[in-house]
């Protein structure tokens, strides 16, 4: 009989939720299927954004010295579909369908009980200013090179099939996260360290990257003098020799 390699089992994709003071998982989220596709905006926080604006031939209003100067890290949205299906899953008893995933996606963006009740006491006891609920660290995983600590900004959730108790038992469910970064976070949170963490891990990704030549985009190099227009192969006579 023919033997075959071991497959390695495919990795998932998923969310934990980490305690902020002592980095402990709380719970840990594991998608059932992987998304077909992630729908990724990544937008810089440049400081000369309004110089941009400008209409009369590119007389804008902004400091020209800020064009290319960044405010911080680039604002990084992730949006992506998730599929639950218990019929996939027939050997696990499923008495509720599928609400206690859903239940437990929906708390990712719900204050708990407990944390109601005691705002609520403080209202009642005259606290003049009540702090915003707190929520746990949330963390989005997708491989090991993408660990980044993010914030639900979208769930909406399409139940398609439901079993004879009317329990969901197949959904879609559209997810959509803001990336945390350290323009986001105080200094010291640990999410702040796990985004730094992520970042570098971008930019060894990037060092690794081969580089193009000058020769393939049909210039003989980038620089020169401001004299005149010229060619591209006359103007850019300071990096000659590098294509």
């Amino acid at each position: 009989m023919t033997r075959y390699p071991d497959i390695p089992k495919p990795i998932r994709s998923g969310i934990v939720v980490v305690n902020s003071d002592t980095g402990t998982p709380q719970r840990i989220i594991v998608l059932q299927f992987n998304p077909d596709t992630l729908e990724r905006s990544v937008a810089p926080q440049t400081a000369g954004d309004s110089a941009d604006s400008g209409g009369g031939g590119g007389a804008g209003g902004g400091d020209k010295n800020e064009a290319l100067r960044l405010k911080g890290p680039a604002q990084e949205t992730w949006k992506f579909t998730a599929e639950i299906d218990a019929t996939d899953q027939l050997e696990i008893a499923a008495p509720d369908g599928i609400h206690p995933q859903l239940a437990t996606l929906e708390m990712l963006v719900q204050p708990t009980t407990a944390q109601l009740r005691a705002a609520g006491r403080l209202a009642q006891s005259g606290t003049i200013e009540i702090s915003p609920i707190e929520m746990p660290l949330t963390l989005f995983t997708w491989g090991s090179k993408r660990v980044m600590p993010v914030r639900l900004t979208e769930l909406s959730v399409n139940e398609s099939a439901f079993d004879v108790n009317l329990n969901p038992i197949r959904a879609s469910l559209g997810i959509g996260m803001k990336i945390l970064t350290v323009s986001d976070l105080p200094a010291g949170h640990r999410g702040a360290d796990l985004y730094m963490a992520h970042l570098a891990q971008k930019e060894q990704l990037a060092a690794a990257a081969r580089g193009g030549s000058l020769g393939a985009l049909g210039l003989s190099g980038i620089g020169g003098s401001a004299g005149g227009a010229g060619t591209a192969g006359s103007g850019f006579g300071a990096f000659s020799g590098r294509g």
